[in-house]
């Protein structure tokens, strides 16, 4: 599986450790940087190139997902959500990181690279990659609602429990 990756300065050490972690356990990184620390830099750069590389791989029929790395991983959620197709989970635990899969068949997993220790947020990650989708059909149903407002920008209809009486 190819795994795309991006960060920002402040999940450099995070991405680094990953891109070798992910190699040595039979995955194919790709890193879209930063290359070097810079607290300056803007993690849009390197996280809407991440999730564009899982798009591209995934449209060209190949087996790939994505991670994106900042302090919180909230930004960087946020830019990977922009990109068309994708659908980025925040992991702060096991479970976020499964349900993201599991629930919602995320493509691209955020962590924060300074609010858990490396361990934990390596963690994360594989239960992100080794986590399949259940392909439960309400599960299928609300991706597919987010996927049509993500082409048509048309809200999908209400349900009867929602309308006036």
């Amino acid at each position: 599986m190819r795994v795309h990756v991006g960060s920002d300065h402040a999940g450099l050490e995070l991405k680094d450790h990953l891109v070798a972690w992910l190699r040595e356990h039979g995955y194919e990184p790709v890193d879209h940087g930063p290359f070097v620390y810079d607290a300056q830099d803007d993690y849009p750069v390197f996280c809407l190139r991440a999730a564009e590389g899982v798009v591209h791989d995934r449209d060209g029929g190949l087996d790939s997902l994505g991670v994106v790395i900042g302090g919180s991983g909230n930004g960087e959620q946020m830019a990977a959500n922009k990109v068309r197709g994708v659908r980025a989970a925040l992991a702060w635990s096991d479970e976020t990181a499964a349900l993201g899969r599991q629930h919602n068949d995320a493509n691209v997993v955020a962590v924060g690279g300074r609010m858990h220790p490396l361990d934990d947020m390596t963690r994360f990650v594989e239960v992100f990659l080794t986590t399949g989708f259940s392909g439960d059909e309400r599960h299928v149903r609300r991706i597919a609602q987010l996927a049509s407002y993500e082409i048509t920008r048309e809200l999908p209809p209400l349900p009867d429990s929602a309308r006036d009486a």
